[in-house]
């Protein structure tokens, strides 16, 4: 590769991220060379961050549209737990005698919890109007205590023992959780950049007026957007749960700041409009190996979220300069445009 296709990599910002990734890499396998490249630490990587790798993506899906989503967390417990109520006290010991066809069908109903969750955010958000943040909030308040009140606060166990293979099982030696990890990933970018659907997401999060103007069926796209991002968590609190052999409300509660780290640092604009999946991808690789360098190193997990605040702040202000590219800036702008506008037609 020439100097110049370099260069013109570098000025991507999926180019960029990519040497960022490497070097994350580098830095964490010189310093700790023993235990971060041997075998059982990269497949235990593979294991574990598809679980909020897979939130990243539903919070992705949300921020290209200008919003957010802050309760893919209560989302994703509320629907493990409704699947492990299933599995254990609805059915009981026929969910133990014939498990895969059992957990299959809890699987159906996690991810339609999931659903129904998103479509109570897409309600609130699309048709009364409601800022994003203040309603997923709500609502993931909303759907956590649900779950303190289906569970009394404990942990769900007694699993069919097929669950715990979706968590930590392997296809074709590959782990369960990288591979659906990847599949979603492949899926969502399908459906973002080689669809109707996903062109008018991306054009409503970078000019909501122009949006309306062109005849899209605003209301419509954000419930389908809000639901796809309500089943994404589902389908996260379901690996959750099965590398836990657990549910409980609490569950994953430090993943949701990882989450919306992972979309910015991946290049999409907390504005809306534009967005790439792979920068998600490269960005939560990027994530998964600072966190296991760390951890080797000894750092507590309080630490870790004090970097991880950090670090969202700092790349938040590096997107913020006045010296970014026209885009980003005309992103800024919106917000000048009302709240209400920005997220409805006009009756």
């Amino acid at each position: 590769m020439s100097l110049d296709s370099i260069r013109r990599l570098l000025k991507q910002p999926e180019g960029r991220l990519a040497l960022i990734t490497v070097l994350v890499f580098l830095l964490m396998a010189w310093m700790t060379p023993d235990r971060f490249l041997s075998v059982n630490n990269l497949t235990s990587m593979a294991f574990q961050f598809p679980e909020f790798a897979i939130l990243a993506l539903a919070m992705t899906i949300v921020m290209l549209t200008g919003g957010i989503d802050l309760s893919i967390i209560g989302v994703a417990n509320f629907s493990a737990i409704v699947a492990a109520l299933l599995l254990t006290q609805v059915l009981g010991p026929d969910a133990l005698e014939n498990g895969a066809f059992w957990v299959g069908v809890a699987m159906v109903a996690a991810v339609a919890v999931g659903a129904l969750c998103g479509l109570a955010n897409g309600i609130l958000v699309a048709y009364f109007g409601l800022p994003p943040i203040l309603a997923t909030l709500g609502t993931g308040l909303v759907f956590t205590g649900f779950g303190v009140a289906m569970t009394g606060g404990s942990s769900v166990m007694g699993l069919p023992a097929e669950m715990a293979w979706i968590g930590n099982g392997r296809l074709f030696g590959i782990p369960v959780p990288l591979v659906l990890f990847l599949g979603l990933s492949a899926l969502l970018w399908f459906v973002l950049s080689r669809t109707a659907f996903g062109l008018k997401v991306q054009m409503f999060g970078a000019n909501p007026v122009a949006a309306r103007f062109a005849a899209i069926d605003i209301n419509g796209m954000l419930l389908r957007v809000y639901v796809s991002a309500g089943m994404l968590s589902a389908i996260s609190g379901l690996l959750i749960m099965s590398r836990a052999n657990s549910a409980k409300y609490d569950y994953g509660s430090s993943y949701l700041l990882l989450a919306i780290l992972i979309a910015v640092l991946g290049g999409v604009n907390p504005y809306g409009g534009y967005g790439r999946i792979i920068g998600v991808v490269l960005a939560v690789l990027s994530m998964q190996f600072l966190s296991s360098g760390l951890n080797m190193m000894g750092v507590s997990n309080f630490a870790r979220e004090l970097i991880w605040g950090t670090l969202l702040i700092l790349v938040m202000v590096i997107n913020a300069s006045p010296s970014l590219n026209m885009l980003s800036r005309a992103r800024i702008s919106k917000r000048r445009i009302p709240a209400g506008a920005s997220q409805r037609p006009p009756a």
